[in-house]
Formats: structure tokens, sequence, C-alpha cells
């Protein structure tokens, strides 16, 4: 499904809203430890944040909530870069209901919550964008793969 590992996570108590299901808080906290896992398959690590000074930052999303999630469900997300540049990185996260902690999704199940996000590469101290290092751009360069059809929509006006 993915060239980067899933990002495992079970829904805990505290996350369900007063409509008995997973928060829309906490589905963007679970898409944010996505984003961190992929930060460190790319090098960006705690490590290269201690050295360098410089850190990726989340400047847009857009969020679907597709499927009510209950408590305590085993969730999988997969991540998919869909490409970058000198200072930035577009990627999205697929969020799957699984049966069991640490499994896969079934190969036709459907996510229950999609997010896509652009993200900046900071230099935290000049408080501005900052080019990615080789290695890294590199590596993004790899992990790039062809956006899902949905990627790359807007919210549609009301009539």
């Amino acid at each position: 499904m993915t060239k980067l590992p899933l990002f495992h996570s079970t829904v805990r108590p505290e996350w369900i809203d007063y409509n008995g299901h997973m928060s829309e808080a906490f589905y963007v906290l679970v898409f944010g430890h996505a984003t961190d896992a992929l930060m460190i398959e790319t090098g960006l690590d705690s490590g290269y944040r201690e050295s360098t000074g410089c850190s990726l930052y989340t400047v847009e999303s857009h969020v679907r909530f597709l499927q009510d999630v209950p408590e305590g469900a085993h969730l999988a997300l997969s991540t998919r870069v869909l490409g970058a540049a000198a200072r930035k990185a577009r990627f999205v996260h697929e969020m799957y209901v699984v049966s069991e902690p640490e499994s896969e999704p079934a190969r036709d199940a459907a996510p229950v919550a999609t997010t896509e996000l652009l993200a900046v590469h900071v230099d935290q101290e000049a408080g501005r964008a900052a080019e990615f290092p080789e290695a890294v751009r590199r590596r993004f360069t790899e992990l790039t793969e062809p956006a899902p059809e949905w990627a790359g929509r807007s919210i549609a006006a009301v009539a």
C-alpha cells in the first residue's frame, strides 16, 4: 500500500466526544503523530532538529472525516509523499480501522479519514523557510507516489 511503514494507534477513551465517537481534534493528533513518523523516515528526526535548529512546519491541511471511529478502535495510517521542492513537501495520510493492533488494512478497506498536508522546512532560529539538505530532499523524492484521486480538492461552496 505504501513505501513507508504504517503508523498505528488505538482510540483512547479521552478522545471520545459527546456524540460517542472520536473527536475531530484527535483525528488531527493521530495524523500529527503519523507526520512525526514521516519525519523520522526522511531524516528530520529529533537529532536533526537538535543539531540544525530546523524542522518541518505544517502550513496547510485539508482533513476529511469519512466515518465515525469508536473508542478502542485500532488505527493504521498509511502515508504517501506527493512531492517535494527545495523548501516544501506535500503528503497525505489515510486512516483505517483495522481488526487488531499493528495489523494492515484489508485490500478493499476504505479510509475513515484522510488529510492532505503542505509542510515547509523552517530554520527556527532565523524564523523563515530554509532549503532541505540534499539527502532529505532526495529521500522525499524517492518516496514520491501518485496522488490519490481525492487529493488537491477544496471545500465545496455552500449553495
